[in-house]
């Protein structure tokens, strides 16, 4: 039986190599849609604890997970010679920037190197992790022609882009337009005939190098005008103007702009980095990115903007940011999600540290914390910790928090997310 007819079939073995926000999602969702599917990751613990029927991320349940292994359809391991009896291959593997803010994708060669280690028969390969043009054919090409493998015979090879938004309950794996693009276009005709039968649309490109540069286009999109809008919370704080009543004005008209809203930084994996792909591999093209850096250098600098805010709110009210007891509502990267990576309330805590303030965090998504080697654990919110406490400091907006409790207790806050639009009159909030 052909690979095409194996996927049509839905016969086709799946592998998923890295079962995090984005691999253990879209390997759920194709078990559920009939594929066998061998999910790879190098953590024991995130193994053993799937096999056991538990998930360790809040949009896939335990039912989701046990049911699907208990059916024979979802086969988690950390055996990469899996591989052999897999006819389809999804990468969804982390693609992190080096201390020199240079792409590292050597978790994406790894990933291919053991797909050609272990591959006999003809392969489907498709990269989700997000990383620059080019990478398709000039990466992982190279190592799927060794031992005189042949492209369109012996492999395929394609990238489709994650677009996963955590928390988000309307936008779901299946239900988020999949764009494809293969370095062929058998390819692409294969990783479409694939994820049509998965998903609910499937949007073939020209190229993998189209698809590639989709996903940096539409990060970098909001990290530019993320990066606006902040600028323009900045200028307004300086001319006393509510830049949420300007944002929610603006958005009145119906065409011509997009709301985007202010904050105290980017976070998640995707809006700080993808950017810095794209600047990357432009910079190798003799190009010059110069809203990309710009946008960068005005949200990364906005955590250190709520510091100085602080003190400055703590200075009104006699008190000095040394010694102050504050308190962060919210370290998640975003509302209502258990991820910390790039959140800008790890700077905004080493920052404050650094100023000599005397900091607790409270979130019930992040029990536990660890910053510059120092552990942290979220404290119970109550009467008796939020009266202690000279500023709150709201970073994450999570749907859970009791937030008339906490404006009734609180003696100062510092709100960076207009969270607290309704209590406007109260004297003790203060906006971003």
């Amino acid at each position: 039986m052909s690979l095409k007819e194996k996927i049509i079939n839905k016969k086709a073995h799946i592998a998923v190599i890295g079962l995090g926000y984005v691999g253990l999602p879209l390997a759920i969702e194709c078990a559920k849609n009939d594929f066998i599917v061998h999910g790879i990751d190098l953590s024991k613990s995130k193994v053993d604890k799937l096999n056991k029927g538990k998930t360790y991320i809040k949009d896939i349940t335990d039912h989701d997970v046990k049911e699907m292994i208990q059916i024979g359809r979802f086969c988690p391991t950390t055996d990469f010679s899996v591989l052999l009896k897999s006819d389809v291959v999804i990468i969804c593997v982390p693609t992190p920037l080096r201390k020199t803010q240079d792409p590292d994708i050597s978790h994406i060669v790894a990933a291919a190197e053991n797909i050609a280690k272990y591959t006999k028969q003809p392969k489907l390969v498709i990269l989700e992790s997000t990383t620059y043009p080019g990478t398709s054919d000039e990466v992982i090409m190279p190592i799927m022609e060794r031992n005189n493998r042949v492209l369109d015979k012996d492999y395929f090879i394609a990238f489709s882009p994650e677009r996963i938004d955590p928390g988000n309950k309307e936008y779901t794996t299946r239900t988020i337009p999949k764009v494809i693009g293969g370095v062929s276009k058998k390819s692409t005709e294969l990783a479409s005939m694939l994820y049509s039968q998965i998903m609910e649309i499937v949007v073939p490109v020209s190229s993998a190098r189209v698809a590639e540069m989709v996903k940096l286009l539409e990060n970098t999109f909001r990290s530019v005008n993320i990066g606006l809008v902040n600028e323009i919370a900045l200028m307004c704080n300086r001319m006393d103007i509510n830049v949420w009543e300007v944002i929610d004005a603006a958005a009145t008209k119906p065409f011509g702009y997009i709301p985007f809203y202010p904050g105290p930084g980017l976070g998640g994996h995707c809006l700080p980095i993808d950017p810095l792909y794209l600047s990357w591999k432009a910079r190798l093209h003799g190009f010059e990115t110069r809203f990309i850096h710009l946008a960068a250098r005005v949200n990364g600098a906005m955590p250190r903007y709520v510091v100085n805010r602080t003190a400055k709110i703590l200075n009104t009210h006699k008190k000095c940011l040394n010694g102050s007891h504050i308190l962060i509502l919210g370290v998640a990267y975003k509302k209502d999600v258990t991820d910390v990576r790039e959140s800008p309330a790890i700077d905004v805590i080493g920052v404050l540290k650094q100023m000599g303030a005397k900091i607790t965090y409270h979130d019930p998504y992040v029990p536990q914390l660890k910053i510059d080697e120092t552990a942290m654990k979220s404290v119970k919110l109550s009467k008796k910790v939020l009266q202690k406490t000279d500023c709150v400091i709201i970073i994450t907006n999570h749907s859970t928090f009791d937030y008339k409790f906490i404006v009734d207790n609180s003696k100062l806050i510092y709100d960076t997310r207009d969270v607290l639009k309704k209590y406007k009159n109260r004297k003790n909030i203060t906006k971003l």
